[in-house]
């Protein structure tokens, strides 16, 4: 099998895993609505979509059009990232158990999630996307898609966290770190 053929089954793993997380995330957020839950930051939302569906188009698009050379090194030490960004993505998930969805979400009277890796940083998630957004087109050296992505996302979650944490700080013990 060819590097970009691997590349490209690499981005299609982690395009099953985000409709993975779709499926749980409407699931999620259906069960946070049926209990009072208040959705906020809709208008960000589509934007987000297209942004996280452009980047995967992207990055195939550019390692084709391309070719890139990668050094072994940086695509494996990449993948190792993305391994570890899987990981802490679903370790978030795993820790907000139903209150976890890809909106914002928030159930009146629920007190803010301060376990798992959510003792650690206020927005691992995010964390996790901010390593995946680079580490995953550096696996076949898409430069261009990893540095467009990078600025992109960090625009989007300007946004994202303002919303977010207006919302949770409508909950009790949202001002308590």
């Amino acid at each position: 099998m060819t590097s970009l053929a691997a590349f490209t089954v690499v981005v299609l793993i982690v395009a099953l895993e985000r409709l993975a997380e779709l499926v749980v995330s409407k699931r999620n957020a259906a069960w946070s609505l049926a209990r009072g839950g208040v959705e906020t930051g809709r208008g960000h939302y589509p934007v987000m979509v297209v942004l996280h569906t452009g980047f995967l188009a992207a990055m195939l698009l550019e390692a084709f059009l391309r070719r890139p050379d990668v050094a072994p090194v940086l695509a494996w030490s990449m993948l190792l990232l993305v391994v570890a960004s899987q990981a802490l993505r679903w370790w978030c998930i795993a820790t907000l158990g139903r209150r976890w969805n890809t909106r914002v979400i928030v159930v009146p009277g629920m007190a803010p999630v301060r376990s798992g890796p959510y003792r650690l940083v206020p927005h691992p998630n995010y964390v996790a996307v901010v390593v995946e957004g680079i580490a995953l087109p550096l696996i076949h050296g898409c430069w261009w898609t990893a540095l467009a992505f990078t600025v992109l996302n960090a625009a989007l979650l300007t946004v994202r966290i303002r919303v977010e944490a207006a919302a949770l700080a409508t909950l009790p013990e949202a001002s308590r770190a």
